[in-house]
């Protein structure tokens, strides 16, 4: 991988084998490599802090990203599938196999800031390609604005996962707040609904104004002419009022697959309330942030080496002020 000096590499492993209509998916288990995180020492104010997972067999279904650092430092900027693991997927690409995972400073960057990506590497005996959609729309502009888009999976095709990114231009304050399966609408999927059709990415600006920034929404789809008939996706969802208080965080993990199948990707949000009962709201408060969008145990902690990924966990983290009517919300996508 090049830049190895900055790209720390977690891959979880989930290998499927031939689906047939009406049966659950065999599988071997999800496995972690987990070598180690990227770490930076008071990078400074507006840094990205870049990372990347490879898969080194099958293709990438989506990937994740954990960030820490002093109070409310640093954000979760980027979560993208990646064809070379130094750049985000275009719309189009096929079959690729990193995930970036990237954290930005926003305002501080006087801690020690660190970043952990993980990659969902998935193998499937009717699934063999896959490709990506990419949809991107400017903004959030202004103070406390916030934007969203939805990337469309073909017609015929499977959704696997999906990723976001906020585009930094002319302020430190925009970031990531919403990545996760929907309809084409952006509505968010609910739990136990099957199939949906897109992913959603959407983005919070803080406290300042700007021109400039980009939203993007990445959705993984099954390639174009694979038949997929018998073939389902269940979504697995769970909310979780908080954070509430300044500078705190709330976790909240999805519940297993089980017969549902095998757990290929998952997503995360900090909203107003649980986006999947109404409209995608604002949070409480300009700094609110992710800090977590990975796969994990069932406790929430990150999957460790060799250990099985059976849910997916999201961290929601207040910014220095306190954050009314906030919910950190968490889906996982299970195929069967």
């Amino acid at each position: 991988m090049k830049k190895a000096s900055l790209l720390g590499t977690v891959v979880v492993a989930v290998a499927v084998a031939t689906v047939v209509p009406g049966a659950a998916v065999a599988s071997t288990a999800a496995t972690v490599a987990t070598p180690g995180t990227t770490s930076s020492v008071a990078p400074g104010p507006g840094v990205l802090i870049k990372t990347a997972a490879h898969c080194s067999s099958g293709d990438i279904s989506a990937g994740g990203v954990k960030v820490t650092g002093p109070d409310n430092g640093i954000d979760i900027m980027e979560t993208e599938p990646s064809t070379n693991g130094t750049s985000a997927a275009t719309g189009g690409a096929t079959d690729p196999t990193y995930w970036l995972g990237y954290g930005g400073t926003g305002g501080n960057g006087t801690g020690t800031y660190t970043v952990q990506p993980f990659g969902v590497c998935f193998t499937n005996a009717t699934i063999t390609h896959t490709q990506v959609v990419v949809s991107s729309t400017s903004g959030p502009t202004t103070a406390g604005g916030m934007t969203s888009t939805t990337a469309i999976c073909p017609a015929g095709t499977r959704l696997l996962g999906g990723g976001a990114r906020s585009t930094l231009a002319s302020n430190r304050s925009v970031k990531v707040i919403g990545s996760y399966p929907s309809s084409s609408t952006g509505a968010a999927a609910a739990d136990a609904s099957t199939n949906p059709t897109s992913w959603t990415a959407v983005a919070l600006n803080g406290g300042m104004s700007g021109t400039g920034n980009t939203t993007s929404a990445f959705a993984i789809c099954s390639g174009n002419g694979i038949d997929v008939n018998g073939i389902t996706v269940t979504v697995r969802h769970t909310n979780v009022a908080g954070p509430t208080s300044a500078n705190s965080q709330a976790t909240a993990t999805t519940s297993a697959c089980g017969v549902a199948g095998n757990l290929v990707s998952g997503g995360a949000s900090i909203s107003g309330s649980d986006p999947t009962t109404g409209s995608f709201t604002v949070p409480g408060s300009q700094g609110d942030h992710l800090d977590g969008d990975y796969p994990s145990g069932a406790t929430g902690a990150p999957t460790g080496n060799t250990s099985a990924t059976t849910n997916w966990t999201a961290i929601g983290h207040s910014g220095g002020m306190s954050s009314p009517s906030t919910d950190t919300d968490v889906w996982g996508l299970c195929m069967s």
